[in-house]
């Protein structure tokens, strides 16, 4: 670090000359560091994706970083999980709150601002860090499918399709080339399984990915299968060959 920016960085509170939050800025490189998770949408819902390296004897039927906030709103995780966590609890308490008061769903951007402004809260007090992990929110809810992004800094945009996590710059440029925005629920799925076989080291098998989608009909979240992630896979695959030859 340059002389200069030492010192800046022992405070959550204190901006350095340059105008920079050093703490803030480490979290958002936790998140970098992190493995992959996508988010597309497609006609027919949202998609979520993730890449989680289980050890030979896990049990991998567990999903460490796809949560679920409430029946029509999932979350996907690159970072710090156990951060994820606190702040998915919190979202879910948002949710039954909005639904306990208004009698209907929260939508899908109410939650990523509330998120949000908790993120931020933690970066602006003394004696505390902020969240180490950004979030993928996707849903359905009255104005149709939503995905929105939630960084450390607190910031939520809303996007058609986003990475994040290790690799999201070159899979963030390879979204940008092949999204459509008229995709099926299958073309986004083997879209996904595209973007992240781009830069996994795992090339065999799909044990690594683990996939939720939210579709327009059931506005209900529901935990993809491995056979319809193989299909994807296959489906990714024979595209693949395809842009080959």
């Amino acid at each position: 670090m340059l002389p200069a920016a030492a010192g800046y960085d022992r405070a959550i509170t204190v901006f350095s000359p340059d105008g920079r939050l050093y703490q803030v800025e480490y979290a958002i490189e936790t998140v970098r560091r992190g493995t992959l998770a996508i988010g597309i949408k497609s006609k027919d819902g949202v998609i979520l994706a993730v890449e989680e390296k289980a050890r030979k004897l896990q049990i991998s039927d567990v999903t460490q970083k796809i949560f679920q906030v409430d029946d029509h709103i999932g979350v996907a995780a690159a970072g710090y999980i156990p951060d994820a966590r606190t702040q998915v609890d919190h979202a879910r308490f948002f949710a039954q709150s909005n639904r306990l008061i208004y009698d209907e769903p929260v939508d899908v951007e109410g939650v990523a601002k509330n998120i949000a402004d908790m993120a931020q809260q933690f970066t602006q007090y003394a004696g505390v860090r902020p969240f180490g992990v950004a979030l993928i929110l996707a849903g359905v809810d009255k104005s149709g499918a939503a995905l929105y992004l939630t960084d450390p800094s607190g910031t939520y945009i809303g996007y058609d399709a986003v990475a994040i996590g290790a690799g999201s710059d070159q899979v963030t440029e390879f979204l940008e080339k092949s999204y459509k925005e008229n995709m099926s629920m299958d073309e986004g799925g083997a879209l996904a399984m595209e973007s992240i076989s781009l830069v996994s080291e795992e090339k065999t098998g799909t044990r690594h990915v683990k996939m939720a989608i939210i579709s327009h009909d059931t506005k209900t979240m529901r935990k993809v299968e491995e056979e319809e992630i193989e299909r994807y896979a296959a489906m990714a695959k024979s595209k693949q060959a395809g842009h080959g030859s």
